[in-house]
């Protein structure tokens, strides 16, 4: 699995679908076939986005969600960690993992508390759960659950 690195393949990434959401994460995904913007041939077009086939990923985990860098830190390894051993289900695109709502302080008052971490790692597994079966029968394109959600 290889890594999203630059702003522009993380804003191709998120304008694909959402293939997959639970409470606090959604996942997202682009095909790797990135045409050449019109009026421009594809060899005079600037550096592919994606310079490899296989499966990309990048995490967002936004201070607005995570306050503290330790735990910013502790899902985004939670992400790469649990997407490592899920990369053979999931289809060769471009996918990012981003962390849509803040996990209850009161809940969770330790910023790496193994509970904290317990339930990032519950929710991640059933992401990329529901992510490799919507994958599975040519439904890349449809998101789980309704849009509002």
């Amino acid at each position: 699995m290889r890594r999203l690195k630059t702003r522009a393949q993380f804003q191709a990434a998120l304008s694909g679908s959402t293939v997959a959401r639970t409470a606090h994460f959604a996942l997202h995904r682009c095909n790797l076939l990135s045409p050449a913007p019109a009026g421009e041939s594809a060899v005079t077009s600037s550096p592919p986005l994606w310079p490899a086939d296989g499966v990309w990923l990048g995490a967002m985990v936004p201070k607005r969600w995570a306050r503290r860098a330790v735990t910013r830190n502790a899902i985004r390894r939670q992400i790469y960690a649990l997407a490592d051993a899920q990369a053979h289900a999931l289809p060769q695109a471009a996918h990012v993992v981003r962390l849509r709502a803040a996990f209850d302080r009161s809940q969770f008052p330790s910023a790496t508390s193994t509970a904290l971490k317990q339930a990032v790692r519950t929710e991640l597994q059933q992401l990329f759960a529901r992510a490799a079966r919507n994958s599975g029968k040519g439904a890349s394109a449809s998101p789980a659950g309704p849009r509002g959600a």
